[in-house]
């Protein structure tokens, strides 16, 4: 690219998001911006935003425009879909936007939380791929009492129907009489998965909700509702996936 093409690197970076020209020409002075892999010192530096990959501190920084990035809190009662034959309530009911959109993994009708919606195939499909590991929170209701070895016996793996599976990580949430919250968290996406681990070791679901995904986490978004993700929640899954 000529220094007569493209937009100067600040203004793209500005405008995506990461903040003032002024703060983005002192990332480019300190030596914390890369291009094509390239390390960035010079201002006048111009850029194709829809074609050039951007880092900034190794976090990829999202410039295409037609890009998008969703969270969406799925109720209970909704299929995890973009549409459904049946007429059922799917994802594409909680967002209007006029680009095609890739839900990125399932969650099964009665189960509820956190669904990521993009129109970035690569990113989707790395996401989901079982190679890259990317973790999954859940927060599972079931009756108590639990014995305290629970963990460690989820931990240390259990042998479904189709094959072995096991927790990450495992804790009691809250507990209230008999009623037991706890999280676990793993990095597979087979189908009810948590269900039928805790299933397996005598402790049905009542409840299911998915709270993290990756580094995007839940926190205060109520059912049925979307946001777009930020900047640096995007940068963190192209992270979390090598892009």
């Amino acid at each position: 690219m000529t220094d007569n093409q493209g937009v100067r690197l600040q203004k793209v970076l500005a405008d995506a998001g990461i903040g003032s020209r002024r703060h983005c020409e002192e990332l480019i002075g300190e030596g914390r911006v890369s291009v094509n892999g390239r390390k960035v010192f010079r201002f006048g530096e111009r850029v194709d935003p829809e074609r050039d990959v951007i880092h900034v501190d190794g976090r990829r920084v999202e410039t295409r425009s037609e890009m998008r990035y969703y969270a969406v809190n799925k109720p209970r009662g909704v299929v995890s879909t973009m549409s459904d034959e049946r007429g059922r309530k799917s994802l594409a009911d909680f967002v209007d936007v006029p680009e095609r959109l890739f839900h990125v993994g399932r969650l099964d009708t009665d189960t509820e939380g956190l669904i990521l919606l993009t129109n970035d195939g690569e990113l989707a499909h790395r996401l989901m791929h079982p190679s890259y590991g990317v973790q999954k929170t859940y927060l599972a209701e079931i009756h108590g009492p639990i014995p305290r070895d629970l963990g460690r016996r989820l931990k240390a793996g259990v042998t479904l129907d189709d094959g072995p599976a096991k927790a990450d990580r495992f804790r009691v949430f809250d507990q209230v009489g008999k009623r037991v919250l706890v999280e676990i968290t793993l990095h597979e996406g087979r189908k009810h998965i948590v269900r039928r681990m805790l299933k397996h070791v005598g402790f049905p679901v009542q409840q299911l909700a998915r709270v993290e995904f990756g580094p995007i986490k839940l926190g205060q978004l109520r059912p049925g509702t979307v946001r777009a993700l930020t900047v640096r929640e995007i940068g963190e899954l192209y992270k979390a996936v090598g892009l």
